[in-house]
Parts: structure tokens; sequence; C-alpha cells
């Protein structure tokens, strides 16, 4: 104790007595955290989920939280469809639902209860190949591939887009059917990154495709 504390005890009594209710209050809070997670676990809500899936249908139940993109790749084994970014920019997990190309990472599963989902298995296999898989394969249309799924199941899409008359912001004209002109091709295609750089080859594929007789 030195000559401060002697001559004014109620100093250092009141240093003590702030130090142990400081400690002792941090104690409380992890005690209190401690049994609240002991005693009221934050458990996953779950639901159930019909999804009929390249045309079988998967029952499904799921923490609610779960994106389409988990449920195909964690719960379904669908390894085809590929998380990339996992924020919507990339386009590596595009799938199409009900027919319409969606980033599979930024949206719920449950969001599509009753609908169908068609991943990359869903479009061909070795030996059956979509039309749009094989023209990848002729034009060399990838390098390590990590995209190509995304790109092949938005191209697919993205075709049926401009058959249906949907503008798109490379449309000269909104009032006109689109054509799958390069420039559309490659403005509908944005949204799917290609880090190896294969784009004029994807290009070249799904103009190949567009032009092939129905």
């Amino acid at each position: 104790m030195n000559e401060s504390d002697a001559a004014d005890p109620s100093r250092r009594d009141a240093l003590m007595l702030g130090r142990n209710l400081l400690v002792g209050g941090v104690a409380v809070r992890w005690a209190g955290a401690a049994a609240s997670t002991t005693d009221h676990p934050d458990a996953p809500v779950k639901m159930k989920c019909v999804l009929r899936v390249n045309g079988k249908r998967e029952v499904l139940e799921l923490d609610t939280r779960t994106t389409l993109l988990d449920a195909l790749r964690e719960h379904l084994h669908l390894s085809g469809t590929k998380k990339g970014c996992d924020h919507g920019q990339c386009g590596a997990c595009t799938v199409l639902a009900s027919g319409r190309r969606i980033n599979s990472c930024l949206s719920l599963a449950i969001m599509h209860d009753g609908e169908d989902v068609t991943t990359i298995e869903g479009l061909g296999v070795p030996g059956r190949l979509h039309p749009m898989q094989a023209a990848f394969v002729r034009h060399d249309a990838y390098q390590c591939g990590y995209c190509t799924s995304g790109q092949i199941c938005s191209a697919v899409a993205m075709l049926e887009e401009i058959r249906g008359g949907i503008p798109s912001h490379a449309s000269k004209d909104l009032g006109v059917a689109s054509t799958a002109t390069p420039d559309e091709l490659r403005e509908r295609m944005s949204g799917n990154l290609c880090r190896c750089g294969a784009y004029s080859n994807i290009i070249d594929a799904i103009s190949e495709v567009d032009k092939a007789p129905a």
C-alpha cells in the first residue's frame, strides 16, 4: 500500500469494488449465455419441400434458410451446379426453374416448392448430350470448366428468351423481336463470367445452336 492509499483508503476500496463488479458482471453474462444456449438451443426451422428435379420428384425436409444451390449440391448430391461467388455475381450456379434461368445461390429452396428444376445433369448425359452441350465441346467453349454448367444452362434459357420476344439492353428496337446477334448474345450472357476468358468460343457455340434447324 503506498502513501496515497494509506491517506485515502476510500479510493482503494472504490477501485477494488469497481474491479469486482466488472469481473462479476462479465462472469454473470457468460453464465447466462451458456445457460441460454443449453436451455434454449437455436434449433433451425425446417419445412417440407417437394421439388421435381430433372424429372424426378424429390421430397426434402430443409432448414428454411437453405438455398436452392445447397439443396441441389448437399442434399441431392447434384454437384454439376457449381458454387462460385455465392453472391449472384458469377452465374456458375445457374439452373432452370420452370424453364427460367436463375442464380440458385440467391434463391431459397422452399421458394420453389412444387416447381420443375433442371440442372446440367438434366439437360444431357454422356452419349446423349443436349445440343448446347455438344456445341460447347465442338467449339472448345471452356477451359477449367468450372463455369461451364452455368454457361450452358443460361444459354439454353437465353435462346428461349430471344425466341419469346423478350428484349435486352442491346436490342435496337424493343417493339421488334430480337435476333441472336453477337452483341445480343454477349449482353444476355453477361451475368455468366468465365475467368479463363473463353467468351468468343462460347458465343460461337451458342450461335451454332441458334442457327441449327429446330
